[in-house]
């Protein structure tokens, strides 16, 4: 009998170990497969590493600087010297790009965050061939889009997939504050109805073009302001507020669109963008062909990024409103929520005095009314949480709450991912996406009618 050597034992041991890790990767039960990337969203799913999910990822594209900019992006998450991912990136280019991905079948969760003209299409196409899919924000742009949208979710439920919307919001702590100051009724009171005028619930976002992301100055493709290709700001960045509005005001409970919506009024108008702007931005030399339409004398470039819905739902009135400019004065996207109970108002501002941070105040309509007591069910769920007394009420101090907007996209995705290993979605979600996109389609159909 041949004696082992320490050479060749060791050489067995390496054998046994890459074996045995090579077993534990392909044991992942999720693999995961990007779509046509073209927002930087794509890549922060991808920011953070995943149980359960394989860190090969493929990628099917038409190939070009949007998929350049993603890998890059990928690429950097891998280099960086603080927590480094390990994603192996197997990218397919060519015309054929989607047909391959449905004939390959390298994966079982599609992530979606492009060019939103494609963006329903390519859901719908995804679930019939029997993907998962995980999509950016907004799923759809318009209302035959919404159309699409309602024989995914029909798709969805038919073959047993998953469909859902990256929606951060729900996981900024003021936003998450304000939905639980709301459910308490010693606090809170019961929700105002409100009225056109005055509605009991009002939000306004403003998004800004030049931004910073993961440390760089964010590139945005040129069709990124095609309203027809990104979509407007109605039906873009309203989505997280008529999320939220939904998600704050009848949690856990379902909306349905046909019966519990009622638009009132619905307005859009443009943000301008100067040449030199977009330039920066994009790094193009000029507007392209198909901007055209939408800029004046070759130097001026006008999109309907700004837009306002009033809307009635289960008899509250809600306002939200979606603004952009070029870039912020200080700080950077800006929010402000307003929600009327009978006993306070719950406030988010995030301007000079915040430091450009969202702040949640709470702000009693009896000025005797002392929360504190009651806060304490707040505090026992978010330790660390506190009541700081100002002129109006009360401050919601959060210093020891510190994610930001990037590390949100981890939050969503493992709560996806929880959701298809455990097939436990709440009911309420997908009524309550469908109300969603209704809306805020909805809305840009009257909108444009009342531009006319």
């Amino acid at each position: 009998m041949k004696k082992i050597t320490g050479i060749s034992l060791l050489l067995i041991v390496s054998i046994m170990m890459s074996c045995s890790e090579q077993q534990k990767q392909t044991s992942k039960t999720i693999q995961l497969i990007t779509l046509d990337p073209g927002h930087f969203h794509a890549a922060l799913v991808q920011k953070s590493m995943y149980d359960d999910v394989d860190s090969v990822v493929h990628v099917y594209a038409p190939g070009g600087s949007d998929l350049q900019l993603h890998l890059d992006k990928i690429n950097g998450y891998n280099a960086r010297q603080d927590k480094p991912t390990r994603w192996k990136e197997e990218v397919y280019t060519g015309p054929d790009f989607f047909e391959k991905m449905v004939a390959e079948k390298k994966g079982n969760v599609v992530v979606l965050s492009g060019d939103n003209q494609k963006k329903a299409d390519y859901i719908l196409k995804s679930l019939q061939n029997g993907f998962n899919v995980f999509a950016d924000k907004p799923m759809a742009i318009n209302s035959s889009q919404f159309e699409e949208l309602k024989q995914a979710f029909d798709a969805a439920g038919k073959n047993k997939l998953l469909l859902y919307d990256i929606m951060t919001e729900r996981f900024e702590i003021t936003n998450k504050l304000l939905r639980e100051l709301s459910m308490e009724p010693e606090i809170f009171g019961a929700l105002e109805k409100g009225t056109l005028a005055d509605p009991a619930v009002v939000k306004t976002s403003i998004h800004y073009f030049y931004k910073f992301v993961s440390g760089n100055v964010l590139t945005r493709p040129e069709w990124f302001f095609d309203a027809s290709q990104q979509g407007e700001g109605i039906t873009d960045v309203m989505t997280h507020l008529v999320d939220l509005v939904q998600w704050e005001c009848f949690p856990e409970q379902t909306i349905d669109y046909a019966k519990d919506i009622q638009l009132d009024a619905a307005k859009h108008w443009t943000t301008d963008l100067s040449l030199n702007q977009f330039k920066t931005v994009t790094k193009a030399a000029a507007f392209p062909a198909f901007l055209k339409s939408s800029a004046a004398n070759d130097t001026l470039l006008k999109i309907f990024y700004n837009g306002e819905i009033n809307y009635t739902i289960k008899g509250v009135h809600a306002r939200t409103t979606a603004l952009w400019d070029y870039q912020a004065p200080a700080g950077g996207d800006n929010y402000y929520a307003l929600m009327k109970g009978t006993k306070a108002r719950l406030v988010i501002k995030q301007g000079a005095a915040e430091k450009y941070k969202p702040v949640l105040y709470l702000e009693p309509v009896d000025k005797k009314l002392d929360p504190t007591e009651a806060f304490k069910k707040i505090q026992a769920k978010y330790p660390g949480v506190e009541l700081m007394k100002t002129a109006t009420g009360w401050q919601v101090v959060t210093s020891t709450y510190t994610e930001g907007h990037e590390e949100h996209f981890a939050r969503v995705t493992q709560n996806f991912l929880q959701y298809l290993k455990n097939k436990n979605m709440p009911a309420w979600e997908v009524p309550n996406m469908l109300a969603k996109y209704f809306i805020t389609t909805s809305a840009l159909q009257l909108a444009e009618k009342n531009h006319l």
